[in-house]
């Protein structure tokens, strides 16, 4: 009887050890699929963190590329202000250039005089408004009839684009109108009249919105 229980508990024991046997090589088999699955997150959480800090730095790369741009930008338009007293406003979707872009009564040649100022616009439009479209404006003084002011203002502006061409721009990028006698500057002034000139002028619109660009920056106009 005592064998017999002897037996028993050696066979239990055994039972006991070859369980144990099986479990830690059931856990050693779970522990590495654990710290497998681990590895793999902590490789992915590793390359998560690189593209963002790569991401980051980009931003913060592109971000100080076009502060600079900016600030270049309403240099060069405060500049265009100084030395040749352009008028820059801003509206809505672009900005609105009043140069100092004036005709001859009865006439829609580009005078020799207004080169430097159409110069510096098309400078200014290749760098920063590439993209944009530019719309030409033209204006008469109120001699004449309606229909003919519209004609002649009409061919002041296409006589600019014409100029702006020969500096780099391109005519799909400019559009001319003619608006006649309308919005004077000097009322009821024409032909040699004090202030007639003003009335005989281009305006330029530079259309902005929805470019991905320094061109959205739409500075305001500095006292």
């Amino acid at each position: 009887m005592r064998l017999h229980s002897g037996s028993m508990l050696a066979g239990i024991a055994t039972v006991a050890l070859l369980s144990g046997c099986v479990t830690t090589g059931r856990f050693k088999r779970v522990t590495a699929e654990t710290n497998a699955q681990l590895a793999q997150q902590k490789s992915a959480l590793d390359n998560e963190r690189a593209e963002r800090v790569a991401s980051d730095s980009s931003l913060r790369t592109d971000l100080g590329m076009v502060r600079g741009d900016v600030q270049a930008l309403r240099t060069e338009l405060q500049q265009m202000k100084t030395d040749f007293g352009a008028k820059i406003t801003a509206m809505e979707d672009g900005l609105k250039f009043d140069m100092p872009v004036n005709f001859a009564f009865n006439d829609a040649t580009v005078r020799q005089q207004d080169y430097p100022t159409l110069n510096r616009f098309a400078h200014v439009v290749q760098q920063y408004y590439g993209q944009s479209k530019i719309t030409i404006e033209g204006f008469a003084d109120p001699a004449g009839t309606t229909r003919y002011n519209s004609a002649l203002s009409k061919k002041r502006a296409n006589a600019v684009r014409d100029y702006l061409t020969s500096q780099g721009l391109t005519t799909n990028q400019l559009e001319t109108i003619g608006y006649g006698e309308t919005r004077l500057v000097t009322p009821r002034a024409w032909g040699n009249q004090p202030g007639a000139d003003l009335n005989r002028r281009v305006v330029f619109v530079v259309e902005t919105a929805g470019q991905q660009s320094v061109a959205l920056a739409q500075p305001k106009e500095q006292p």
